[in-house]
């Protein structure tokens, strides 16, 4: 069977990824910027603000929120030790009390909050995440640089998670030898994988454990 031919930003099959957090990655961002192919200007640089809702209780669903609209994937397998995700739900803003009850709050995996309206605006979904205590609403701004390596669509990346700068970098493709062919091609064997979810867990204390490479 051949393999998928990826571009960055287009949707794809379910891909695995490697991605690691940490202070500083200079030396194998570095190397992932020579060994990249040409890729589209549209990528060489992006900035997104997003809103992830971390449940003290979930670790399989990630839930984020941006420009209004929510986006949640679910943990689907782990292979070789890459980690592949899928959708689970898509939304926007404002949203009916059956996607929240059904579908949102269980993907948390934590108790549903009582409903009084049929519709939920954006300001008052985030007050039920506010008053909920097994949830925490979590501003991150991530800053992008797009490359691919190895035909797998690649990024080095700053991220404010509240306001705590981290940085990140990251490989995913359909194909799981070609991502562990640019892990090691940019010298990052043996450097733990993580997801995002667990990474914000991390900074934000609800995971008493550091970062990849601190």
């Amino acid at each position: 069977m051949s393999k998928e031919n990826l571009e960055i930003g287009q949707i794809s099959k379910p891909r695995f990824e490697f991605r690691t957090f940490g202070q500083c990655f200079d030396k194998a961002a570095y190397r992932m910027a020579r060994l990249s192919s040409v890729v589209p200007e549209k990528v060489w640089e992006r900035n997104s603000d997003e809103i992830y809702i971390v449940s003290r209780t979930n670790d399989i669903n990630n839930t984020k929120i941006r420009d209004g609209k929510m986006d949640i994937k679910t943990f689907v397998q782990n292979v070789d030790g890459l980690e592949q995700w899928n959708p689970l739900m898509k939304g926007e803003f404002p949203m009916d009390v059956a996607v929240l009850r059904d579908e949102v709050f269980p993907a948390f995996q934590v108790t549903i909050p009582n409903f009084t309206k049929e519709v939920y605006t954006y300001d008052e979904f985030m007050e039920m995440v506010r008053n909920h205590p097994d949830l925490q609403a979590v501003r991150v701004h991530k800053q992008r640089f797009g490359y691919m390596v190895n035909d797998t669509i690649c990024e080095y990346g700053a991220v404010l998670i509240n306001g705590a700068k981290v940085m990140t970098i990251n490989s995913e493709s359909t194909e799981v030898e070609d991502i562990k062919k640019t892990v090691a091609a940019i010298g990052l064997e043996g450097v733990e994988n993580i997801n995002y979810l667990q990474a914000i867990k991390r900074v934000i204390g609800m995971i008493d454990k550091p970062l990849a490479n601190e």
